[in-house]
């Protein structure tokens, strides 16, 4: 299943590669030509992810006060930055997903590279079967321990050194060539260390190329680092980690990889500092606009609040012309309603009688 997988995804890898060697006849610019359409066609969906962590750089100063500031409480801090990067409309993970692509073009590329036959090529495993049964009676025999990894590499360069038995024999067939400016892609470093430092260019120009794939690596993984800010020990590892595993591989790996890795690595240093640029004029402008809107609301802010207190003192200023006081309101006062009628009353007081008043009781 997974083999499947795989060869459906090297399937138009494979079909560009072959298509760039068909117009080029070069293997070498094949590869590199190869390099740059993907590149190419990758640069349209990093372009928010760059603009993204470009803007995320120039928070840093506002992230370390929020961390110095909340150091106590881990939660908090976490939640203050996370809250920071939503308002400026910050994506942390945007750049991590495009930073993974070149891996399964690498892979992809690898296959093409070490079974040309049968991903280069498309020719089905029968065919390559009796490809090599006719490779064998022409005196064709493995290479060693290195068959089991690199069989159809050398059964492919044994091919371009006998085309004319081969030619129109296979469908899908084509004679490639390894040779790059005097040097065998097909061949891994590792192997030409026993001539050095003879060999001529043929074994320099090959162990050179893992030593040119390091450095361009150090510079891109330089200024993605400054780009982005970088200098936690995470990122001072990886600036170390990925040249070395380049190095390392460069070395144990065709080649051909290596062409690649330089294309791929060169192609990203001129796209890094063209977008650093672009961006980076974009972000001045939008800064710069924004800061005016901030201006603009305060002194809006600021004169709206003006013109309230002016209406409030215009106001008072008119009830004191128009007489002094302001109207008091009425007070109803209920008057008190007595509870006897004029027989009960005796002296203007009211008060209560008995069925035995008389008026001359006290006149004896």
């Amino acid at each position: 299943m997974f083999e499947q997988i795989g060869y459906f995804i090297c399937i138009p890898f494979a079909w560009l590669t072959r298509l760039f060697y068909s117009l080029t006849s070069s293997y070498g610019v094949a590869l590199i030509l190869f390099t740059l359409v993907v590149k190419l066609v990758l640069i349209p969906f990093q372009l928010k992810s760059k603009k993204s962590m470009l803007r995320m750089n120039r928070m840093q100063d506002k992230v370390k006060e929020l961390q110095e500031r909340y150091a106590k409480n881990p939660q908090r801090q976490q939640q203050e930055i996370a809250d920071l990067y939503a308002r400026e409309g910050i994506n942390p993970m945007g750049g991590c997903l495009w930073s993974l692509l070149p891996f399964p073009i690498m892979i992809a590329l690898y296959y093409i590279i070490r079974l040309p036959l049968r991903y280069l090529m498309n020719i089905s495993t029968e065919n390559i079967a009796k490809i090599g049964e006719l490779a064998s009676t022409l005196g064709y025999q493995v290479a060693g321990d290195q068959s089991a990894g690199y069989d159809q590499i050398f059964l492919t360069k044994f091919i371009h050194e006998n085309w004319s038995s081969f030619e129109g024999k296979f469908e899908g067939l084509i004679d490639l060539d390894y040779n790059f400016l005097g040097m065998d892609l097909a061949a891994t470093p590792n192997a030409l260390l026993d001539q050095f430092p003879g060999g001529g260019w043929p074994v320099w120009g090959i162990l050179m190329l893992p030593i040119l794939a390091t450095v361009i690596q150090f510079v891109m993984t330089f200024i993605n680092m400054k780009t982005t800010g970088g200098a936690s020990g995470q990122n001072k590892t990886m600036f170390y980690l990925m040249p070395l595993m380049t190095l390392w591989m460069g070395y144990m790996l065709p080649a051909a990889l290596c062409v690649y890795w330089i294309a791929n690595s060169f192609f990203m240093l001129v796209q890094e500092v063209t977008l650093n640029k672009f961006f980076n004029k974009i972000l001045d402008r939008e800064e710069t606009e924004k800061e005016r809107e901030k201006r603009e609301k305060r002194a809006a802010k600021l004169e709206a609040s003006r013109a309230k207190m002016a209406a409030q003192q215009a106001t008072m200023e008119s009830a004191k012309n128009k007489g002094g006081k302001k109207p008091q309101p009425q007070q109803n006062k209920a008057k008190k309603q007595n509870s006897t009628n004029e027989n009960g009353r005796v002296g203007q007081r009211p008060y209560a009688r008995g069925r035995s008043f008389s008026e001359d009781h006290y006149n004896d």
